[in-house]
């Protein structure tokens, strides 16, 4: 290729990925783009049609109509499934964007949510309160405990230097042991090996609720999702709390000779993220699951990370990234029956579209660079 050719395509791509505020979408819609394209070669090697498969996806998320259904199923029962299944990652990914926001990396979002829901399973999912009492009370426990674990790991980086990576990955095997003893010796079930189920006034997600002949799940914790997305959204692009942890991601020396308390605002940011992720575990185990399975962190925490960086740790730009990335997980049971594709493909295209979501900056770099020179 010569280089008037190579300068002519790179020129087009400048065109087509914009300005820099026009990156922040565009360059999650190529990694989108190139995912799918790789991962219908894929399909397509193994012999399925490629488009079916897709298709397919989509009916596994009430987002197209199946064939058939069961009693009183429908497409709408498998859509609101789907909200169920979205929520957590929601908040846990948004709970990942204010910890980035500061600078920190919050790896531990797994296990403050199991926190989070097994306080909440102990101390309201097995009590007899009515909803009206219970449901407040999962949410506030939820976003307490999630937070002061969040705020210990803020108070570690800052008075003693310990990375939160490190802090994180140890408290998560830290809680990880201490609540699989707990289950395992008070509460676990033992048909399913998981902690027993909570009351049905208990939970975030309200099963098989008769609507309009359907029987199907309302999934309250979404509610709490997209309030959620409102709160970090203004308190980050409207507050002076929000300016401040900003600055102090961006640079800390320079936040700190500005006048801005660095020490603060990095604590304050971690219990801010370890709050949603405690909203994240009550919606995940008091809601979608009603149940705590011992001895596992589930994937949400870890998968948020990259769900936040393909919604440019954007609150709104996530609800989008976590519709799509669940969309994928949700519906491959569904497209491996119906299209004999295996599961694990709805994977490879995840991590295809997560690589190139995590290349954003340096693409971002090139891009930028070419219209200088231009």
């Amino acid at each position: 290729m010569n280089k008037s050719s190579h300068s002519k395509k790179t020129s087009i791509l400048v065109k087509l990925l914009g300005n820099e505020k026009r990156q922040k979408i565009t360059i999650p819609l190529l990694a989108i783009l190139i995912g799918l394209v790789v991962g219908g070669i894929i399909i397509a090697l193994t012999g399925s049609n490629p488009f079916k498969a897709f298709y397919n996806l989509l009916q596994g998320c009430g987002l197209a109509r199946k064939p058939k259904y069961g009693g009183k199923k429908g497409m709408i029962t498998d859509f609101m499934d789907y909200l169920d299944y979205t929520t957590p990652m929601i908040l846990a990914s948004l709970a990942f964007a204010v910890s980035m926001k500061a600078g920190l990396f919050n790896i531990g979002i797994s296990g403050q949510m199991m926190v989070a829901g097994f306080l909440s399973t102990v101390l309201v999912g097995y009590s007899s309160l009515s909803a009206g009492m219970a449901l407040p009370l999962v949410i506030l426990i939820g976003l307490i405990s999630g937070a002061l674990v969040g705020a210990l790991v803020g108070l570690l980086k800052y008075h003693f230097n310990i990375n939160e990576v490190v802090s994180t990955i140890m408290l998560n095997y830290i809680f990880r042991y201490i609540i699989t003893f707990f289950i395992n010796m008070y509460y676990v079930d033992p048909v399913s090996r998981q902690s027993k189920q909570i009351n049905a006034p208990t939970r975030l997600s309200l099963q098989k609720v008769p609507v309009a002949g359907y029987k199907m799940t309302i999934p309250l914790g979404f509610i709490i999702a997209l309030l959620a997305v409102v709160f970090v959204y203004v308190l980050m692009e409207k507050t002076k709390t929000g300016f401040e942890i900003k600055a102090v991601g961006s640079s800390r020396n320079a936040a700190r000779y500005s006048g801005i308390n660095v020490g603060k605002n990095m604590i304050l940011a971690m219990t801010i993220s370890g709050g949603l992720s405690g909203l994240a575990g009550v919606t995940y185990f008091m809601g979608y699951m009603g149940s705590i399975r011992p001895g596992v962190l589930v994937s949400t925490g870890f998968d948020s990370v990259a769900v936040a960086l393909l919604g440019a740790n954007n609150p709104f730009g996530i609800i989008f990234s976590s519709l799509f990335i669940s969309g994928l997980n949700n519906g491959s049971t569904y497209m491996s029956s119906s299209s004999g594709v295996e599961p694990e493909i709805s994977s490879v295209i995840i991590g295809i579209i997560l690589v190139f979501s995590a290349c954003a900056t340096y693409i971002k770099y090139l891009v930028n660079r070419k219209e200088v020179e231009s």
